[in-house]
C-alpha cells in the first residue's frame, strides 16, 4: 500500500478503510459516471467477456439477483455478485462463486483505486463498486450479476453495458434523487438499458418511460405478462417465455407471490442466454428451492418455556419475521405477506425509518396489520427522531406505541410484551433489519 500524506490517517485493516472511504467525497450520495470512469480508465480496466446482468428496480433487486446466481451455480457455473448494501458484513456486497469476498482481496482492490483515483475524490458506493469489478477480473467467472444502487442512468453500476438488463419494478423511492413521479423514476432506471440489447420488465405495471427509451435505442424489451408470463396450478407453477415453456416448477423459496414476479423475469434472462449459459430445468428447480435472502420476509421460531417449567414442560412459541420493507410499495408487499400467513396470538411491530421515506404510505399500508408498535432509533444522519415517528405512527390510528432506544432494545422491548403464538414484524429500512438480525443470531436462532 503506497504511504499516506501525514495529514492522511493510514488505512490498514478494511474497518480502516471503509471508515476512510465515508469522509473522501463531499456528498454520501452524488450521482454521475464521470470520476468513475476516469479512475477505471487509469486503471486500464478490460469488461469481462463473460455476460454481464444488471438489474435495477425499486423493489426486488436484491431477490432477483439471488434467484438469478443460484440457479446459475446450480448449474455449474461460477458467478460473481455485487449487490447492497449489506446487512451484517460489507464483505457480503461481492460474492464469488456464493462465497463472500475477503477482507485481503477488498483491501487489495481498494489500493488500486486509491492509486489510480488522482484528483478525483470517489464516493463510498463508488469505491464499492469499482472494488467489485477488479475483484471480478481475475475470479475465472462464468456469469456477473450487478445490482444498482440508485436508479440506474447515474449509478456506479451503469458504466459497465450489461449483456441484459432487468428492471425488477417501479415505484416511488428516493424521489428526492430520482424524481416524484413514475414516469420520471422509471426514465432514470431505464438508463442502464443498452441499443439493442434484451431488456427484461418484471412487474406488470410499467412506465410508458421505459417503453419509449427501449424504443429509441432499439432494445428489446420483454414485459411481465406479455412477452413471458407465470401462472399457478395443482404441481407448482408453469413459465412461458418466447421459446420454451416450462411446467410443474417449484415455489421459490422466498416467501410471497411477488417472488414469481421475480422468478419469470430471472427466467426471461436465462431464455436470452441460453445460447451462451444453457441451464437445464434440474438446474432451475434446484435454485429456486435453494435461494435464500437474509431480510426478504426471513423467518424465525423461537420456543418459549413456562417460567419454572423442566425440560419435559410443553412449549409455546413466538415467530421473528425480519423484513426490510422501507416503501409504501414494499410494505404493500409485506402486509399481504402477513395476511396470507395469519397467526393465533397478535402482531408487534418493531419499526425504524428514515426521515426521507414516505412515513405516512409505509403506515397506511401496515397499520391494520400490526396491534402494538415499538418504536426505534436508527443511527445514521437520514434517521427519523423515534419520538417523531411515535407520533405519525398514533396520529395514523394506533394507540398501542412504545418507544426503545435503538434495534438491539427494541428487539428485547418486543419480547417481553409477546406472548406464545404471537409474532413480532422487524421492519422499516436495512438500518433496522441488520441489527435485529445480528440480535436473533446472537441469542442462537436461525431462520427457517
Amino acid at each position: 500500500m503506497r504511504t499516506p500524506p501525514p495529514s492522511e490517517p493510514r488505512r490498514v485493516s478494511l474497518a480502516q478503510w471503509l471508515s476512510w472511504q465515508e469522509t473522501l467525497h463531499p456528498r454520501a450520495i452524488d450521482l454521475g459516471l464521470e470520476r468513475l470512469r476516469r479512475t477505471l480508465s487509469r486503471l486500464r480496466w478490460q469488461r469481462p467477456s463473460c455476460p454481464i446482468i444488471t438489474v435495477a428496480g425499486t423493489n426486488g433487486k436484491g431477490s432477483t439477483v439471488a434467484l438469478t446466481a443460484t440457479i446459475l451455480r446450480e448449474a455449474g457455473y461460477r458467478v460473481g455478485t455485487f449487490t447492497s448494501p449489506h446487512l451484517l458484513r460489507y464483505n457480503e456486497r461481492i460474492t464469488i462463486a456464493g462465497r463472500e469476498v475477503s477482507d485481503d482481496s477488498l483491501i487489495a482492490a481498494f489500493e488500486r483505486i486509491d492509486a489510480a483515483r488522482g484528483a478525483d475524490t470517489l464516493t463510498f458506493f463508488e469505491f464499492n463498486a469499482l472494488a467489485a469489478l477488479l475483484v471480478f477480473e481475475t475470479a475465472g467467472l462464468d456469469a456477473i450479476v450487478l445490482e444498482v444502487g440508485l436508479g440506474g442512468r447515474l449509478d456506479a453500476v451503469n458504466a459497465v453495458d450489461a449483456d441484459v438488463a432487468v428492471i425488477s419494478s417501479i415505484a416511488l423511492d428516493h424521489c428526492a434523487w430520482l424524481g416524484r413521479d413514475l414516469e420520471t423514476i422509471g426514465r432514470e432506471k431505464a438508463g442502464i438499458l443498452r441499443a439493442g440489447r434484451p431488456a427484461i420488465y418484471g412487474s406488470r405495471h410499467m412506465p410508458a418511460s421505459i417503453q419509449l427509451i427501449a424504443d429509441a435505442l432499439g432494445a428489446d424489451l420483454q414485459r411481465l405478462g406479455r412477452e413471458f408470463d407465470w401462472s399457478t396450478g395443482e404441481q407448482g407453477w408453469r413459465w412461458r417465455g418466447r421459446r420454451h415453456e416450462r411446467v410443474d416448477l417449484p415455489l421459490p423459496a422466498l416467501a410471497g407471490e411477488v417472488q414469481l414476479d421475480n422468478a419469470a423475469a430471472v427466467l426471461a434472462v436465462l431464455e436470452r442466454l441460453e445460447d451462451r449459459l444453457p441451464v437445464e430445468q434440474a438446474a432451475i428447480e434446484r435454485g429456486l428451492r435453494q435461494v435464500r435472502l437474509p431480510g426478504r420476509f426471513q423467518v424465525f421460531r423461537e420456543t418459549l418455556l413456562p417460567e419454572g417449567a423442566g425440560t419435559g414442560a410443553a412449549s409455546a412459541a413466538i415467530e421473528w419475521v425480519l423484513d426490510v420493507a422501507h416503501n409504501p410499495a414494499a410494505a404493500r408487499t409485506l402486509a399481504a405477506q402477513l395476511r396470507a400467513r395469519p397467526g393465533r396470538g397478535r402482531t408487534i411491530a418493531v419499526c425504524g425509518i428514515l426521515g426521507d421515506k414516505d412515513v405516512e404510505g409505509i403506515l397506511a399500508e401496515l397499520r391494520e396489520c400490526v396491534d402494538l408498535w415499538v418504536v426505534t432509533a436508527l443511527s445514521g444522519p437520514r434517521a427519523l427522531d423515534p419520538r417523531e415517528l411515535a407520533a405519525r405512527i398514533e396520529r395514523a390510528g394506533a394507540r398501542d406505541v412504545h418507544l426503545a432506544g435503538d434495534v438491539a432494545s427494541g428487539c428485547e422491548s418486543a419480547k417481553a410484551l409477546a406472548s406464545a403464538c404471537d409474532r413480532i414484524v422487524v421492519f422499516g429500512s436495512f438500518l433496522t433489519v441488520a441489527p435485529a438480525l445480528a440480535w436473533l443470531q446472537a441469542r442462537g436462532l436461525s431462520s427457517r
